[in-house]
């Protein structure tokens, strides 16, 4: 039985007080086991990223239990053993690319010349070597969403979530894209959630979880072909 990484009771997430709260997700129950491979469906709007925010601990629930059993506390989850690749814009405007790709690697405690290294190989992955000295403001935006995606895969941690990695790439890159995400997580063994509008990449992974209402729908969680 592999370990169990993330475990959820009744989550909740409402924002502002009084008598009608904006609830970003109503109920959420659920595991993420090592070596899982999740496509997190669901309109716009439905919870997907306030959902994968608290899986991240970036957000704490307004109700409900969440636990990373094989993880650690909340605090200890990044940088480290869960990474997130934001939908928005999220590089650090005055760190290059490579510096920016590098940044989890430092932080963590690795050496730079280590983490620079690392940071190269896995920018060449997503096909960034030429961008690589470049600071955010001077590449495209699909440009700086590969390298966040780079920046959440050089760490290899043990969850890696991804909300909708392809939402500003063409068909090939997006395709190259998601070859780069599974073949990174099948080598490590890491556990992998992508929320997305993509049909085509949702059909990639066996796993499938439904927003619906803000609520997570998982059942006897679907395996596709």
């Amino acid at each position: 039985m592999s370990d169990i990484l993330v475990r959820a009771k009744g989550l909740r997430r409402e924002f502002g007080n009084g008598q009608n709260p904006v609830v970003a997700v109503a109920e959420a129950t659920f595991e993420i086991r090592e070596g899982d491979r999740i496509a997190l469906v669901g309109p716009s709007g439905s919870g997907k990223t306030s959902l994968l925010h608290l899986i991240a601990g970036l957000d704490q629930p307004s109700a409900g239990v969440i636990e990373w059993p094989a993880l650690g506390r909340a605090e200890d989850l990044r940088p480290g053993p869960v990474s997130i690749a934001f939908q928005g814009p999220s590089l650090l405007p005055p760190l290059t690319v490579e510096e920016n790709v590098a940044l989890p690697l430092l932080l963590a405690g690795r050496l730079p010349a280590a983490a620079a290294a690392a940071a190269q190989v896995m920018i060449g992955r997503l096909g960034l070597s030429d961008v690589a000295p470049k600071l955010p403001e001077e590449i495209s935006g699909g440009q700086a969403q590969r390298a966040g995606v780079a920046r959440a895969l050089v760490g290899e941690p043990s969850l890696v979530l991804a909300d909708e990695p392809t939402g500003q790439l063409d068909r090939g890159t997006a395709l190259a894209l998601m070859d780069v995400l599974l073949h990174q997580v099948e080598s490590t063994g890491a556990a992998l959630i992508v929320a997305t509008h993509d049909a085509a990449m949702a059909d990639r992974l066996p796993l499938r979880w439904s927003m619906n209402d803000r609520r997570l729908e998982t059942g006897e969680v679907q395996r596709l072909p």
